[in-house]
Order: C-alpha cells, then structure tokens, then sequence
C-alpha cells in the first residue's frame, strides 16, 4: 500500500503533464505518482511516463470512470487528486494530505472559490455555474461546503474504497461532495490558489452540456438521499394544485348546491391521490435509506480492520 497516491486523469493534457508530475514529485517526494490515461490522441501518456509518473489507461470516456479506475486499483492511506492541466498549484499539496494522514480527515477539498478562481477564470459560465452548484447543495444538504466542483482533493482509504461512482463525467465531483456530505464524513477545506489554462490548452468541460448532466445529478442524489424532503414537495405542490381547483368548485356547490364542473372535481381526486402516493413514498424510502446509512457505517468499521490488517 502507497502512503501518498497522486492520481491524475488525463485528456490530451501533453502541453502541461509534464510539469504537473515534476511539480507533484517536487512537493511531495515520498509520492507515487499515476497518470491514467483517457484516449488521449496526443502524447500525455508518453510524456507523462518520462517525467516518471506510473501510466495506466482508462478506455471508458470520462472522468468519472477514471477515477472509478483509480480508486479501485490503488491502494493508498491518502490519495490526493489533482488534474492534468496544471491549474493547482502543487505548493498546498502536503497540507492537504496531511490532514488525510494525521487527523483522519475523510475528504479535503481544494478551495479555488475562496481564493483566485473567480479572477483568474475566463469563462463566465463556469463562474455561475460553481456558485449556483455551491449554493444549491449547501441549501438542499444543510451544509457549507466552499468549493463542490473542484478537481483538487485529498480522501482517505476508506473513502476512496466505499464511494460507489456512478457518474460518468465531470459530475463526478459533486457526486463524492454529496455522498461526504450524506454520510456525515470528516471534510475538511485548504484554501488554494488557482491559475488559468495556460494559452494553447483547452478545457474539456462543456459548459451547457455538463452543466445540465450537474444538475441532473444534483436531483438524482436529493432524491436518493434525502427521499423523505424530495417526494413530501412534490406532495405538498400536487396538494396546493389539487386544492387550487378545487376550492372554485367547492364554493360554487355551497352557493347553488350544484357540482357543474365534474370533470375538474375528478382531476382534483387523482391529483389528491398521486399527492398522498408521493408522501407515502417518501416516508418508506426514507426508512430504507435510514437502512443504508446503518449499513454504510457497519461497512466503515469492516474497512477499519481491513485497512490494519493491510
């Protein structure tokens, strides 16, 4: 087992590779350094190996199934992970896996949005669109978390072999946010300075289009996680629609004692219906989600013993 793992997923990164992995070796040179390589068509892989890094490759498109790759191969006491496109400076690097290694911290997260980020970005859309992902899992998940979609982060064993990725892409980052967060994991936060893509390297984040595959993700784990909040709002909102028509046709039949609107008085019926169905719902899936996390804790104690006995 590696003391330090630096993980670093690779696209068409050849322009700065090279000096990620000389910085990374600088910083922290008691570190084995790997490169997962993503289909790059030009010579990251190549260069990588030569600046000394251990290179393997991924064959799944996205940066959600490297580090899949990754945390499933590698076993480390602390794994530090940083991308290829030396945005990071490497300098914040042995704080953030310290507090990993001496203080048993689950997840640190490389700040970027407290520092230089919004300055140094760009690309305006991607400012709004961290803060508005900040600002919606902070909310939804009752936390304070400074930075959800930064690539710079350091976890812990038992973090890297109990997230179970199901993203594919660069969603991945808020998908280990909300699961830290939900199984009340130690986080921790280094405020660290971010530097833009230097001129001739290009971003493989699609704006609109992750965009949209962050949000969806965000929805899908509010979901998940947190059943009993989703469906008793979609309850509440079906009941307030239902109650909307129905009251018209209430005061109508206290005035005539005619129900001229029947069709309207059915409506409200199945959409009272579907409001009671969503709340059931949430409760009896909130209670196998309650199941979930004793069983997740139960699996933490077991990665425990595991990681003494390795």
């Amino acid at each position: 087992m590696d003391r330090i793992a630096v993980i670093v997923p690779c696209y068409n990164e050849a322009l700065t590779i090279g000096k990620v992995v000389k910085d990374v070796k600088d910083a922290l040179p008691d570190a084995t350094v790997y490169v997962y390589d993503n289909n790059s068509k030009d010579d990251t892989a190549k260069i990588a190996e030569e600046a000394g890094a251990t290179v393997r490759h991924e064959y799944l498109q996205g940066k959600g199934n490297v580090i899949r790759r990754m945390f499933r191969e590698i076993d480390a006491k602390c794994y530090l992970m940083v991308d290829g496109d030396d945005t990071y400076p490497m300098e914040y690097a042995r704080a953030m896996c310290d507090l990993v290694l001496n203080e048993q911290a689950d997840m640190v997260v490389g700040d970027r949005l407290s520092s230089t980020y919004f300055t140094e970005n760009k690309r305006p859309f991607h400012n709004f669109g961290n803060s508005f992902v900040r600002f919606s899992i902070n909310h939804l998940f009752h936390t304070k978390i400074k930075d959800i979609m930064t690539g710079y982060r350091a976890f812990s064993f038992n973090f890297a072999k109990t997230f179970p990725i199901l993203s594919k892409g660069f969603e991945i980052e808020t998908e280990m946010t909300i699961h830290a967060v939900y199984n009340n994991m130690d986080i921790r936060n280094v405020v660290v300075e971010y530097r833009d893509r230097m001129e001739g390297s290009e971003s493989k984040l699609s704006t609109y289009s992750d965009g949209l595959k962050v949000i969806g993700t965000i929805i899908r784990l509010f979901k998940n996680y947190k059943p009993f909040q989703f469906f008793t709002t979609i309850a509440v909102a079906l009941f307030l629609v239902a109650a909307g028509f129905f009251i018209p046709v209430f005061i109508e039949y206290l005035e005539t004692g005619i129900v001229e609107r029947f069709p309207t008085l059915i409506t409200c019926g199945f959409v009272l219906m579907a409001a009671i169905q969503c709340f059931f719902s949430g409760v009896i899936l909130s209670t196998m989600a309650t199941k979930n996390r004793r069983d997740f804790e139960q699996t933490l104690i077991n990665m425990h013993f595991s990681e003494k006995e390795m």
